[in-house]
């Protein structure tokens, strides 16, 4: 479901995507004290605009208000990682607005729609940017979504985080661009070390998506870490976004008889894949990336996933304080356990926070600088470092998928 956004004044009129609903008038403002609700949204996706770019909420704009912008893909192929990063990060707002705001101002956000589509990214950050006027932007989830934002915004000196992004070409288009997870190189390196060291597997075979910056750099990390550690990568085959049907790439891989399957796409995607490569006869364990994570992953894979294991920012098993008080405020709002994307969405909404509470003010350039002095922040997914590349330097866990959910397996530090 769509959670309540806090100032929020207006709603845009929505098309239904699963359930149609009468939308208010978007000229109309909410009442005082009454946020404004999208209409229609349901089981983690919302509603498409004919523009392609629509605010969750439009938050006022005054001198006692610091706007910030938010991108994400709530409709399209990729939406439950949309609804979990605007969950994450009202959360992280609101709590700043109950404990006084930043400076004696509220915060509001500003949300759009990217349908998972880099064009329409771009034109979110442009909006965001040239009409909105935002201090700063938090989003996209997809590599290459926020690139092409990440043009726009380092271009505008606007200040740029993104949640989940992790391939390492993301942060190279400016220093006005920062993430808060770790980079592709990272996570690519834990899954080959996993896979050879923990698993001893020797001959692997990869499955990408060549439309995916994602997914090509991971395997790009992968295949090379794993030739490194002494492996064979036997075959490798790709498909494009948008694919339903996989069985003749399925094919090819069992030929060459692979101990395990890399696959590092989105949930989507992977739980077709898991469901065809049985299909197939190709009952070898698969292993992926933190793409794959999402409750719908084991909706689309059922049991073929389990006995897979794939890389990830946090695990909701982690004892720790501050992700256990997370865990049960995100619960009370949104009523289920946080992805790692609502994690990290929150975890880059208080990063901004704090950054604007260090800053002079919140001109590009000032606020540009005391993001990039992040240090040791306490973050719900592991604490963060931003190094000279704006990068966070931080663990990644391995999850096993076992009984239709991911199990905790370890800690990988950097």
């Amino acid at each position: 479901m769509r959670p309540l956004m806090l100032l929020a004044t207006l709603a845009l009129a929505l098309a239904g995507c699963e359930k149609k609903s009468a939308a208010p008038n978007p000229t109309e403002p909410a009442p005082a004290g009454q946020a404004a609700q999208a209409p229609g949204n349901k089981e983690g996706t919302a509603d498409p605009s004919p523009q392609g770019t629509q605010p969750g909420a439009v938050a006022p704009t005054d001198s006692d208000t610091i706007l910030i912008g938010e991108v994400g893909s709530l409709t399209g192929s990729e939406a439950t990682f949309g609804v979990s990063a605007r969950n994450g990060i009202e959360m992280a707002i609101n709590e700043a607005n109950a404990a006084g705001g930043v400076r004696g101002k509220k915060l509001a956000l500003r949300v759009y729609d990217s349908q998972g589509r880099p064009e329409e990214g771009a034109q979110a950050a442009t909006r965001l940017i040239s009409q909105d006027k935002v201090v700063a932007i938090l989003g996209e989830a997809a590599s290459s979504v926020s690139m092409a934002m990440a043009e726009k915004a380092q271009a505008g000196k606007v200040p740029m985080i993104t949640p989940t992004s992790t391939s390492a070409e993301v942060t190279k288009k400016g220093d006005y661009i920062f993430r808060v997870c770790f980079i592709d190189e990272f996570q690519g390196l834990v899954m080959a070390k996993f896979a050879r060291e923990n698993l001893k597997l020797s001959r692997v075979a990869v499955l990408t998506d060549n439309k995916s910056a994602f997914s090509m750099g991971l395997a790009d990390v992968f295949t090379a870490k794993f030739k490194e550690f002494g492996g064979e990568v036997l075959r490798t085959e790709s498909y494009a976004k948008g694919d339903t049907d996989f069985r003749a790439q399925l094919t090819a891989i069992k030929q060459v008889k692979p101990e395990a399957m890399f696959v590092p796409g989105y949930y989507t995607d992977v739980g077709i894949i898991a469901r065809q490569a049985r299909e197939v006869g190709l009952k070898v364990p698969l292993l992926g990336g933190d793409g794959w994570d999402s409750d719908k992953l084991f909706e689309l894979g059922g049991s073929a996933l389990e006995g897979s294991y794939y890389s990830n920012h946090y695990s909701p098993g982690n004892p720790d304080p501050v992700l256990q008080s997370f865990l049960a405020k995100y619960k009370q709002s949104y009523g289920g356990v946080p992805d790692s994307v609502a994690a990290l969405a929150y975890d880059a909404g208080r990063v901004l926070v704090e950054a604007l509470k260090r800053a002079p003010n919140s001109s590009g350039p000032a606020l540009r600088d005391a993001i990039a002095a992040t240090k040791d922040f306490p973050g719900v997914a592991g604490r963060i470092t931003l190094d000279a590349n704006r990068d966070a330097v931080k663990e990644a866990v391995i999850v096993k998928v076992a009984g239709g959910k991911a199990e905790f397996v370890t800690t990988v530090q950097p």
